[in-house]
């Protein structure tokens, strides 16, 4: 018994014994490699920065204003022309429509040039037959003064007379005499060739200035003239050319409140056809004179920017404006009008480092391009001008010029 229970002791198998179980050397690595490509995966799967156009808020000294006095009156252009030409004449050719802009000098219609050219190539071929006279003349003058010499010589040497001196002397004078009168004759011809030169100048019409044609008044096969030829038949101009950088505001200001105006003096400008937009201007002058049948002053007003929506003979509503002493000046920002932003409620975006905040703001005005705040911003911080609907708090921005 005790020998089979040793035998069975022989065959069990002791786990105590057994080499413990181990990790595969390459696993370690293999986690770390899969943990790497994760993590660059999200890292190149994460949105980038947004990209926005930024624009300081500046510190702007605003004083109390107040309108004393109203008045209305239309835009004008201090520079307005409708182009002519100097010669009567056929149009043959018009390179203009209405809206057009124009520069100085530039072509815009022709005059027929057929009569002009046929008498300017005549002129020419005068000039021509001048200088030719001209140069046969001087050869005869360079003859006769040989030939005077040669008499000279011989009555030196007692062979030929005095008479046949005089008549050297003489021949040489007549042809110098030619000579001077061919060479008058020939300047006159070249005049002649330059008068007809600026008639054909004359039948090119060129704008006076840089600007606008605001009207074109005749067509190819009309006839034009620069003064009225007492029919329906002949234009007086081309076209109306206005320039758009010469608006300015003319107001008829009653004489009992003339003394309220003065040079310099800001005006709020309100187009009829905006109404709701509030143009800066000032005052140029004040005509120094009187209308005696409607006891008005002519006050001429200028626009502190120009807009492509004010036209000429627009209907405007002016308050000249004055400061009030009551009122302190008090300190403002002022902000693209771009960033401003509604939400319900006017809000900027500020740029704070490398992030965005949203800032409500209140807004005081807005002139023009530019908005006033009188609270929300502070002077000298980043505004994003245009933001994207998109953009959201705290999201990492990147500024660009």
């Amino acid at each position: 018994m005790s020998d089979l229970q040793s035998k069975l002791d022989g065959l069990r198998i002791d786990r105590d014994d057994e080499p413990a179980a181990r990790l595969p050397k390459w696993l370690p690595i293999a986690i770390a490699i899969l943990l790497l490509l994760a993590l660059s995966g999200w890292w190149l799967s994460r949105p980038g920065a947004a990209e926005v156009q930024t624009a300081v808020a500046r510190e702007l000294e605003v004083g109390g204003q107040q309108t004393v006095l109203n008045a209305s009156g239309y835009v004008t252009a201090r520079r307005q022309a409708t182009v002519s030409s100097k010669v009567t004449g056929k149009v043959v050719e018009v390179r203009i429509e209405e809206g057009m802009i124009v520069e100085e000098g530039q072509v815009l219609a022709r005059l027929d040039l057929s009569n002009t050219n046929v008498s300017l190539r005549l002129a020419e071929a005068q000039r021509d037959a001048a200088r030719t006279a001209l140069d046969e003349t001087r050869v005869r003058v360079h003859e006769s003064e040989l030939e005077l010499q040669r008499t000279r010589d011989l009555v030196a040497n007692q062979v030929a007379s005095q008479a046949d001196l005089d008549r050297a002397e003489a021949q040489r004078d007549s042809f110098e005499a030619r000579l001077a009168r061919q060479a008058d004759e020939a300047a006159v011809a070249e005049r002649q060739v330059a008068f007809w030169r600026q008639e054909m100048e004359d039948r090119i019409i060129r704008a006076p200035f840089d600007g606008v044609v605001v009207s074109k008044n005749a067509q190819p096969g009309e006839m034009i003239s620069p003064v009225s030829a007492g029919g329906g038949f002949t234009r007086t101009g081309i076209c109306t050319v206005v320039d758009m950088s010469s608006l300015e505001i003319e107001v008829d200001v009653n004489e009992a409140y003339i003394n309220r105006v003065a040079a310099g003096q800001p005006v709020v400008a309100t187009l009829d056809a905006y109404p709701d937009w509030k143009i800066p201007a000032r005052v140029i002058a004040i005509v120094p004179t009187a209308d005696r049948q409607r006891a008005t002053v002519r006050v001429r007003v200028g626009f502190d920017e120009l807009d492509p929506r004010i036209l000429p003979d627009m209907g405007v509503k002016v308050g000249f404006q004055e400061t009030t002493v009551a009122d302190a000046a008090q300190t403002r920002v002022a902000v693209p009008a771009g960033a401003l932003w509604n939400d319900g409620a006017d809000v900027v975006w500020v740029v704070a480092g490398d992030t965005i905040e949203r800032r409500a703001v209140v807004v005081e005005e807005v002139r023009g391009q530019e908005a006033l705040l009188s609270a929300g911003v502070r002077p000298g911080e980043q505004v994003v001008v245009n933001a994207p609907e998109t953009l959201q708090e705290g999201d990492e921005v990147k500024v660009i010029s």
